[in-house]
């Protein structure tokens, strides 16, 4: 109907010399037909004119018609096929703007009359979803959001005017989308001038580059600078502090929403203010007479069109291929919602069949689901059952609803989910005018088979107006009524209208016998015109037909021929009381011989208020309708509590708390004397409730609860599953099975939602053969069984509930049957097996399958596929978000070689599919980088090439003669962002196996060697770990006689402090923990003392590590004191607390640990091994960071420790043991360590003393200052005298500030070696990288420098002082000079953003890497033939990846305007603005054991190696 804004999909125009106009006689509108040869897009009528502009999306222009479409003309001011965007003022409607895909926009402000031409400084953003937002006060002020693509990759940011665009200035730097704080005209701060300048935008946190990192920020100063610090703050949206997440923000009438998401979650906080400051949760009520949770979750909740008074909101609770939802009204301030009605009909776009009745208050219509409670149960036996849909209608804000009706029949319409016009799809602000597409009987049926109906009072009463569906249309304030027939071919030839209000319609055919299929039918925004414009199609040619009544009847409407129409009339046509008052609107008499011609004018309503009734009150929050009595409120859920923890500090107390009542949000009735049905009433404490349980008081106990499994296997396989930031659970889940291989396994698996105290057997009577929690999204886990019919399980709710689905085909054997998208949680691949039958001729091959609905259909993808995997990723970018790269056969035959093929249409399109052109042995995924191992067709050599895009490829630079004596077998080690770490093997054999680190350069085209004689074992695993949760700290193990031919390797343990650009020894404690001193001593440690730990290749349990992700800085090790690395069976376990730089010991022996409270608990235990049966009971535990060491029983007996567990993050108070006692039963102990302390930590920024924090700094043992990697970085850290605990979203990093660059900011440049004196110099006989290679290599770059010798370590953030990289002449590139020129005149305040904030050299650092990047402690073996595994031990032998001889090698890509412009022709998609965040693993990693998530924690044919009996000895 009416176009309020852009239209979905991107048709193409071009427009056509034929026009002609067709004049009939005066009783027929006169009709303009204008040929195109493609399709209008983004139509926009200026309003209140006739002036229409449209977008051609095919040849990039704009035409305007002044005559309501008439006649057309091209844009011209702008150069032909230079359009990006048209954008329509929404607060000025003489405003738009042509966004091109350059740096110069253009604008008018005379309905397009004249357009005028501006610069922005910078790129239009490709991936905001809108370029421009405006502020709703004051039409010049409009931010342009933008992109910088000057450098390899584009980085966000936004632009401002407060003058209409005469000028253009810097907003902020590392921006996804900012907004006005008035971008409605119903919202305001309480304070004018404030409502002028507040601005907030959703930004990217410190150092992150990830999409789950990102922050809100306001400034009432457009950002400004001052004293090197943006002029900014964040709101406390989350009671006393910020968020942090997944970002969505949205401007709903007189409020603004702010959705949080965490990482590895698709649950989501909503957060509501009504003046930027003052911020409230949501809160949903609980109820459990529904199978929903009311979870919002992220894309399943949509805002619908909502009040000045209330928030309207839909949420998604059923399966994404049988989308059903629950309404939702808010109270007056948006935080409280009330369930209005379940089971609403929405589609998997995300669309609800929800729609408001123009101008009149109250009313709204939707289709409902009437089986929804069958169907949310899931498939029942037989076909599924499709919804059946029914249409309601309200006339009081959705507290009451009833059925629609035409005569004695009950009819239904179509609605949202189904638009096929422009704008509203029932109602205009003709007052009371409705019409709608449906039938007649129990439920909805096809749209086919529809008709048109129309009522004229609002939805009460209808009538059939034509046979069909029909697109339609009101104009004059209802007195025409036009309509076309909706149809799919082109064989419609007239179309009809009706002067009284649908009784009688006459037809009108179309010109020169033209046969159409409609596209769309509209008229000006209002619906006060009398000229429509029709869009039709025929044989791929686009008609735009103008309709104009003007002159069918020559008299303009008197006040004789005009009637009151009262909103909602009693039989007696006396108006009603709707939402506390009546409503009566000026209409023409249906039987008026006359046009009203008020062109542009809005119909006003006359209201008056009534006196409040029942009827004008609701059941509050958490109170739902007493169903024996439904004039009573019962309570359904706690009641708010008071403010200020009344209720906590007096838990036997009353309170004044709701009725249970409450008035209609915007209900206006007149209030009469005496008590009212919403006063409060005294209420006790016991009623009241918070979301989150609250912790019961302090023991200072730590309490045990053991459970005792039946297995007759003796070991245990277990996973975690984590929970986001977000949760507003205190759930903590582990799932646990037997170990054991196939033959002997007992079907037995158990869950625990609260760390091990209950248990609870799951899925019995299933056989269930694989275990697969989601790589992305933490409450998701799926079930394999041996069922005939390939039946998988699964849950999305962390096994509250479970549904199941069967899988196209039998799973492959030997590989992870599962891809799973990073961002779609209902995007599956399936990787099986197929066999076509022909004749007696059976051929099997390998198969992949998609789902996009979590699968409940399945399609195929691609035959002859190894294995594909989801690449595309909000974090990239750069790749399409449906982006799969697969390794399969290159021709559809068994005997074809295989290669990489790369699809951005799940192979829809097989023509538009990337394949490579060479054969690929394997491919690997790290970070950012998709690695391919590639056999050279003529000398059989494998070769390792690397992309970004998944498309193009480019070979490697290695160090200068890198390749004498090593091998070509690599391992991917963890990898910086920007830099790849490769372990290149140059020893082999069982226990001679050494080789060396290289690193590359932040886009990893050329490497230098970091470590040489770097211990690992045969399997190619290495003494390798970057430390989590501080950033650039590595420890490695080198074998120290490399030189010497021995049999036995003497190993000893390096740090690193800057990443791996220099390597020292680990300090030795003076003395060990009972005060003696050590054989040997050092200050610093050195060859012939130092402390040295028993490292990766030594540990059976992949998932152990020195450190844990929260506890910033902390590690332990177990190893010795000594010139080298002694037997473990005589090791004794050290501690850290400032990130390697001193150490104590505190255990004689090996003791395992575990840290809890993000570190301000330690457990430490005696495990078990071949070396040592130790049995015990009792664990050692520290609260003040290992000063002090107290042991507690945690059993009766002694017993054998198979392993100590708890969640992975850190972050939980509760661990288990896992042990065995002399009966051989299998024991969970739960050491719940909540009773020390019952209250949150409080950081106070401005108390020391008060504050429960102090501030940490990381430090580099060799540096004076507090530098790290070019920044001082401050970190939270509890005292260890407070008694209270840190809560699980604690933002550790609290600030950070950049220093002058130094000579530890930098390494040695390609072809540049350290020499005696430490300075980097050009190996002899090489040449450094020529200025134009380097141009080459970075495309986007303007200009190089003469080479130094040292290029900056990535991830330093360093700025000004000794920048060793660009001591020498820069110069610019070639075809850059203009750029060059106009860089070296850049103002200051550019420069400091350019500069002193460079988060895009920033690299992924510990303290939020592991949330965000599954590589974390990813180690990926390459180099070996084949892509199998020892199916028959998945726990204990990772799969192995065949890519050898591999250096990631980044592809730049061309974003300037030629990338950019193959993007702006297609659709313009939202997207991540990070490169760096979690990609899909094909591998499974340390970190996905470390989870227990790995890609291949599977219960399958597995003879486990048991823990504690014939393991490994482990470190």
């Amino acid at each position: 109907m009416r176009p309020g804004g852009k239209v979905a999909a991107a048709w193409h125009i071009l427009l056509s010399s034929l026009m002609w106009t067709v004049v009939f006689a005066k009783d027929e509108p006169s009709l303009a037909v204008t040929k195109f040869q493609h399709a209008p897009r983004n139509i926009n009528y200026f309003e209140d004119s006739d002036v229409i502009v449209f977008e051609d999306k095919h040849e990039h222009n704009v035409y305007r018609s002044a005559d309501a479409g008439v006649s057309w003309k091209r844009v011209d001011a702008i150069a032909d096929g230079h359009t990006l965007e048209l954008i329509m003022h929404p607060f000025d409607s003489k405003r738009a703007y042509i966004v091109t895909p350059s740096k110069t926009q253009f604008r008018t402000e005379d309905r397009g009359e004249s357009w005028t031409k501006f610069d922005t400084d910078a790129l239009p953003s490709k991936f905001q979803p809108e370029i421009m937002t405006f502020h709703a006060g004051e039409p010049d002020r409009i931010i342009f959001n933008a992109m910088n693509c000057d450098g390899i990759f584009c980085d966000e940011q936004a632009k401002y005017t407060i003058d209409g665009f005469k000028t253009t200035k810097a907003l902020r730097v590392n921006t996804a989308g900012c907004w006005w704080a008035k971008s409605n005209p119903e919202f305001t701060t309480g304070e004018a001038e404030k409502d002028k300048s507040r601005v907030l935008c959703i930004v990217r946190e410190s150092f992150s580059f990830f999409k789950q990192e990102q922050k809100l920020t306001m400034s009432d100063s457009f950002f400004a600078v001052a004293d090197k610090h943006i002029q900014e703050f964040e709101p406390n949206v989350d009671l006393n502090k910020g968020v942090t997440g997944s970002l969505i923000l949205a401007v709903v009438k007189k409020y603004i929403l702010v959705a949080v998401s965490s990482p590895r979650s698709d649950e989501m906080s909503l957060y509501v203010t009504d003046d930027t400051l003052k911020w409230h949760r949501a809160m949903f009520p609980k109820d459990d007479n529904h199978d929903h949770s009311h979870r919002i979750n992220q894309g399943a909740y949509t805002v619908l069109e909502s009040t000045n008074y209330s928030i309207q909101i839909d949420v998604m609770t059923s399966h994404p291929s049988r989308p059903m939802g629950v309404l939702f009204t808010s109270n007056s301030n948006g935080t409280y919602f009330t369930e209005n009605v379940p089971y609403t009909n929405r589609n998997a776009r995300g669309n609800v069949d929800f729609e408001k009745i123009s101008g009149i208050q109250g009313i709204f219509l939707v289709n409902t689901v009437e089986n929804g409670v069958e169907l949310s149960k899931g498939r029942s036996k037989g076909r599924r059952k499709d919804k059946i849909r029914v249409t309601k209608i309200t006339f009081d804000d959705g507290r009451t609803f009833s059925e629609i009706k035409a005569g004695d029949d009950r009819l239904h319409l179509h609605s949202v989910t189904e638009l096929d016009n422009l704008g509203r799809v029932f109602s205009s602000p003709a007052p009371g005018l409705v019409m709608g597409n449906g039938n007649t009987g129990s439920s909805l049926g096809h749209y086919k088979e529809a008709n048109l109906y129309v009522s004229d009072d609002a939805g009460s009463t209808w009538k059939k107006a034509l046979d069909g569906p029909h697109k339609y249309e009101f104009g004059d304030s209802g007195s025409i009524l036009v309509a076309i027939g909706d149809s799919g071919t082109a064989n419609v030839k007239e179309f009809s209208y009706s002067l009284d209000h649908g009784d009688n319609w006459k037809k009108v055919p179309l010109p020169d016998d033209l046969s159409i299929k409609p596209d769309l039918l509209t008229t000006t925004q209002d619906s006060t015109s009398l000229k429509f414009l029709l869009l039709g199609e025929t044989d791929r040619t686009f008609h735009m037909i103008a309709i104009n009544f003007d002159g069918i009847k020559e008299r303009t409407c008197e006040d004789k021929d005009m009637e009151d129409w009262h909103a909602r009339p009693d039989k007696q046509g006396n108006p009603t009381c709707i939402m506390g008052h009546k409503q009566t609107y000026r209409r023409r008499k249906k039987t008026a011989d006359c046009f009203i011609k008020q062109e542009f004018k809005d119909p006003v309503p006359k209201t008056e208020d009534c006196e409040c009734t029942d009827a004008d009150f609701e059941c509050d929050y958490n109170f739902q309708r007493d169903p024996a009595d439904k004039k009573k409120c019962k309570q359904a859920g706690p009641i708010p509590s008071p403010p200020d923890d009344y209720c906590k500090k007096h838990p036997d107390g009353t309170f004044e708390g709701s009725s249970g009542w409450r008035l209609i949000p915007g209900n206006t009735c007149k209030r009469i004397k005496g008590k009212q049905k919403d006063d409060k009433i005294e209420r006790k404490c016991s009623e009241a409730g918070d979301t989150k349980p609250s912790q019961p008081p302090a023991t200072g106990e730590i309490s045990r609860k053991e459970k005792i499994f039946d297995f007759k296997l003796k070991g245990f396989e277990k996973i975690y599953l984590e929970k986001g930031d977000a949760s507003s659970s205190t759930d903590e889940t582990v799932i646990v099975w037997p170990a054991g291989d196939r033959a002997q396994r007992e079907n037995q698996i158990w869950m625990s939602h609260d760390h091990g105290k209950e248990w609870k057997r799951i899925l019995e009577g299933e056989e269930i053969r694989g275990i697969f929690p989601h790589l992305h999204f933490n409450d998701v886990v799926y079930f394999t069984t041996d069922d005939k019919k390939h039946k998988v399980i699964y849950t999305v709710d962390r096994g509250q509930t479970f549904h199941s689905f069967e899988a196209p085909g039998k799973a492959k054997t030997g590989v992870m049957p599962f891809g799973f998208h990073p961002d779609k949680k209902d995007w599956l691949l399936w990787m099986g097996t197929r066999c076509d039958k022909v004749g007696k001729q059976e051929t099997c091959f390998d198969q992949v399958w998609v789902s996009t609905n979590r699968g409940d259909k399945w399609d195929k993808m691609l035959p002859y596929a190894e294995k594909c995997e989801f690449t595309g990723s909000s974090a990239y970018n750069f790749r399409n978000e449906k982006q799969v790269v697969c390794l399969a056969k290159s021709e559809e035959r068994l005997d074809a070689n295989l290669t990489i093929k790369t699809s951005d249409d799940f192979f829809a399109d097989r023509e538009k599919a990337f394949k490579y052109d060479r054969e690929v042995i394997n491919f690997a995924t790290m970070s950012e980088f998709i690695i391919l191992n590639t056999k050279d067709p003529e000398t059989g050599a494998e070769r390792a090439v690397t992309s970004l895009d998944g498309k193009d490829f480019e070979p490697a630079h290695y160090p200068h003669n890198f390749h004498e004596g090593h091998h070509d077998e690599y391992t991917v080690l963890d990898s910086s962002t920007h830099a790849v770490n490769l372990f290149v093997r140059s020893e082999a054999g069982k226990d001679r196996s050494f080789g060396s680190i290289i690193k590359s350069n932040s886009n990893g085209t050329s490497y230098v060697l970091s470590a040489a004689n770097v211990n690992s074992d045969e399997n190619m695993y290495v003494d390798f770990e970057k430390v989590s949760g501080i950033e650039g700290v590595v420890l490695i193990n080198v074998v120290s006689n490399a030189a010497e031919k021995e049999k036995s390797k003497v190993l000893q343990t390096k740090i690193s402090h800057n990443d791996g650009s220099l390597w020292g020894y680990l300090p030795p404690p003076a003395k060990d923990v009972e005060g003696k001193s050590y054989s040997c001593s050092s200050s610093r440690g050195d060859d012939d003392c130092a402390l040295h730990l028993h490292h990766y290749t030594e540990r059976e349990d992949k998932r152990r590590t020195f450190a844990a992700d929260t506890a910033v800085g902390f590690m332990f090790g177990v190893g010795n004191v000594g010139s080298s690395l002694g037997d473990i069976k005589d090791a004794d376990t050290f501690m850290t607390t400032d990130g390697g730089i001193t150490w104590t010991n505190v255990k004689k022996g090996h003791w395992t640990w575990q840290y809890g409270d993000q570190g301000s608990i330690m457990v430490l235990v005696q495990r078990a091994t071949p070396k040592n049966s130790a049995k015990t009971k009792t664990v050692s535990y520290s609260i003040d960071e290992g000063k002090t060491w107290k042991d507690v029983e945690f059993y009766d007996e002694e017993v054998t420790v198979l392993d100590i567990t708890t969640l992975r993050s850190g972050t939980s108070r509760n661990f288990l043991i896992w042990c065995k006692d002399g009966d051989q039963r299998m024991i969970a102990v739960n050491l719940d360590f909540s009773g020390l302390a019952d209250k949150p930590c409080q950081y106070k920024k401005d108390s020391d003393a008060e504050s429960d924090y102090l501030l940490w700094t990381a430090k580099h043992p060799l540096q004076s200052d507090d530098c790290l990697f070019g920044h001082k970085a401050r970190y939270l850290r509890k005292k260890t005298d407070r008694k209270c605990y840190n809560e699980q979203n604690l933002k550790r990093l609290v600030d950070y500030e950049n220093c002058e660059c130094k000579r530890e900011d930098f390494e040695c440049a390609f072809n540049f070696e350290i020499d005696s004196s430490g300075q980097c110099t050009l190996v002899q006989g090489l040449d450094p990288l020529s200025g134009k290679e380097w141009c080459t290599k970075n495309p986007n770059a303007t200009s190089w420098f003469e080479p130094t010798g040292y290029r900056r370590i990535p991830l330093s953030t360093c700025s000004g002082g000794k920048e060793m990289d660009k001591t020498a002449p820069e110069h610019p590139c070639e075809g850059h000079e203009e750029e060059f020129e106009k860089k070296h005149r850049t103002p200051g305040v550019a420069i400091f953003f350019a500069v002193v904030i460079p988060f895009a050299a920033a690299a992924a650092i510990g303290w939020y890497v592991y949330r965000n990047w599954d590589g974390k402690f990813g180690q990926i073996r390459l180099g070996e033939s084949s892509s199998t595994f020892d199916s028959d031990r998945p726990w204990v032998k990772y799969p192995v990846v065949a890519v050898s001889a591999v250096a990631a090698v980044v592809v730049t890509l061309p974003l300037l305007v030629g990338g950019l412009w193959r993007t702006a022709t297609g659709s313009r998609g939202g997207g991540g603005r990070s490169w760096f965040s979690r990609g899909p693993r094909p591998f499974t990693t340390r970190d996905s054991f470390a989870r227990g998530r790995g890609d291949y924690a599977v219960v399958d044919d597995d003879e486990g190696e048991l823990l504690g009996e014939d393991s490994d000895e482990e470190a």
